[in-house]
């Protein structure tokens, strides 16, 4: 999700390096129809005159060759959410309602719900729970009131659904705390992530996926989901969400915006009154770019960079980037970026060109960098889900050799080697330690994660292909991206799609570097 302080030796003469192509791009692959689920007895919706089991809506948000989906993917969760901004974009006050369906083999009792704010510095209190119309009592728990537990006034069977609904209010802190300031009004700019309850990754092996997010790394382990929005704010303020905008009324002082998104993993909203539109078009995928207006010259590099990375990847991975819309937009995040469905967020330190937010690293190498890696987390976090608190490397390594593909194509070998070197020195920062990449972001102590996770482990990613075979492994990453497309995978479903694809064993290797100690990953 985040890249902080990447030391990168690239040489001024990759900047002058030509392109490089890989064909054409397949079509968005289509999964197969799952099983007509029963039509359940429950509250018809009432903040959106929308049918809970209606993705129609959400069909202006997706490329022709991803609108099938909506076909297949009836069961996964539906956000109705309605809020209102206060006039200083510091405080939300909404209401909620979840369409819920149980997809496990067993009976749910209680739901939980994340209550992020009250982690990252601000607060979130919930109001009015209820089930299908009936109130509930709900108890928070967990670290700094974090979790919110409602039981079910009936347990809920497999593939049965329900509804919960609720009132929330937000206070939105002033300063970047914890997670890099993922969650704060800093220079007038509001990130506005994680401000709603949103319901916990149940899973066969952990249940009910509720423990507190580490302080360093991604804050939140989500399934696919769908949103339909409504916010209203100050007039001034400029609105930057996932999914598209449908609809827009307007009042002297304020605009209400209306909004869809999904599937998707997670809803994110930034404003600013401050925000000048920078916009690009590729294919069906409308790009922009928004930042105050001193900071133009990175803005329009971020496009210009997005629109590449994204032309790259769509023809590298052979699934294209989903979406009719992709928005890149600057805030006071300490992250470098921070990645989130259909958005990114980039930190303004590094907008400046003429400036180094690293002494002796031009602007330029980390805005390029930052967003490259970050428009590849629309494949690997995006499309492909993981556990991103207990399996990070999933996402962040891959991620990062998605990155050095980048440089490959874009550059040729310098400037892929550029790139490889800086993988390297971050991982020489543990003196080139044998820490497994696997491991749970809690797990690494200091400076371990980023020298690991962002460092060695896109190296693994590198030596698997020259184990396999370059052509093999370009096969299984783009299985992978079309198998577990919406879902989630795990760190054994990615070792045994590439055994299949290489009919060898990989567990020597997978133990060299993802779980050195034997007793740590079962054999094949």
């Amino acid at each position: 999700m985040k890249i902080r302080f990447l030391f990168f030796l690239f040489g001024l003469s990759i900047l002058l390096i030509g392109c490089s192509g890989r064909g054409e791009t397949a079509v968005f692959p289509t999964p197969a129809t799952p099983a007509t689920l029963p039509t359940p007895d429950i509250l018809p919706p009432t903040l959106f005159p929308v049918a809970w089991q209606d993705r129609s809506p959400f069909a202006a948000g997706l490329i022709a060759e991803a609108r099938p989906v909506l076909d297949t993917l009836p069961q996964f969760p539906v956000y109705h959410l309605v809020f209102t901004l206060n006039d200083t974009l510091t405080a939300v006050d909404g209401q909620m309602q979840l369409y819920y369906t149980n997809l496990e083999n067993k009976t749910l009792d209680v739901l939980y719900f994340h209550l992020f704010p009250n982690l990252l510095g601000g607060k979130i209190e919930v109001t009015k729970t209820q089930e299908n119309g009936q109130p509930v009592t709900a108890v928070l728990q967990s670290e700094q009131n974090s979790i919110l537990k409602i039981p079910l006034k009936k347990p809920l069977q497999p593939s049965q659904s329900t509804i919960i609904s609720l009132h929330f209010s937000t206070q939105i802190p002033l300063t970047t705390g914890r997670n890099y300031g993922v969650f704060a009004n800093v220079n007038d700019i509001l990130a506005l992530a994680h401000f709603y309850p949103q319901i916990a990754v149940f899973d066969e092996h952990e249940g009910w996926n509720i423990a507190p997010p580490a302080p360093a790394g991604d804050v939140v382990y989500a399934d696919t989901a769908f949103y339909l929005v409504q916010v209203t704010a100050p007039k001034e303020a400029t609105i930057v969400t996932s999914g598209i905008e449908t609809a827009r009324t307007e009042t002297a002082e304020t605009h209400t915006l209306t909004i869809v998104a999904g599937p998707m993993r997670d809803f994110y909203l930034a404003a600013s009154p401050r925000f000048i539109r920078h916009t690009k078009t590729l294919n069906q995928t409308t790009i922009h770019s928004y930042a105050p207006p001193e900071l133009e010259d990175g803005a329009k590099a971020a496009l210009t960079t997005a629109a590449t990375s994204l032309n790259i990847f769509n023809t590298r991975f052979q699934t294209p980037y989903p979406y009719t819309e992709f928005d890149i937009v600057t805030t006071a995040t300490t992250a470098l970026g921070i990645e989130y469905p259909g958005i990114i967020a980039l930190t303004e330190n590094i907008y400046n060109p003429n400036t180094s937010y690293i002494p002796g690293l031009p602007n330029t190498i980390l805005l390029e960098s930052t967003t490259v890696h970050e428009v590849a987390h629309q494949w690997f976090y995006g499309l492909v889900g993981n556990d991103q608190l207990d399996e990070p490397w999933l996402d962040e390594s891959l991620t990062q050799y998605a990155t050095l593909l980048y440089y490959q194509d874009r550059y040729g070998t310098d400037g892929a080697q550029g790139f490889r070197s800086s993988l390297e020195n971050r991982w020489a920062r543990t003196n080139y330690a044998n820490i497994p990449i696997g491991l749970p972001v809690s797990a690494y102590a200091d400076n371990e994660y980023g020298a690991i996770v962002y460092g060695r482990g896109p190296l693994f990613f590198e030596r698997l292909a020259e184990v396999i075979g370059e052509d093999t492994f370009d096969r299984f990453l783009q299985q992978y991206i079309r198998q577990f497309a919406w879902q989630t995978a795990t760190t054994d479903t990615l070792k045994q799609l590439a055994e299949n694809n290489c009919g060898c064993d990989l567990t020597p290797l997978f133990r060299e570097w993802v779980f050195p100690h034997e007793s740590e990953l079962p054999d094949s």
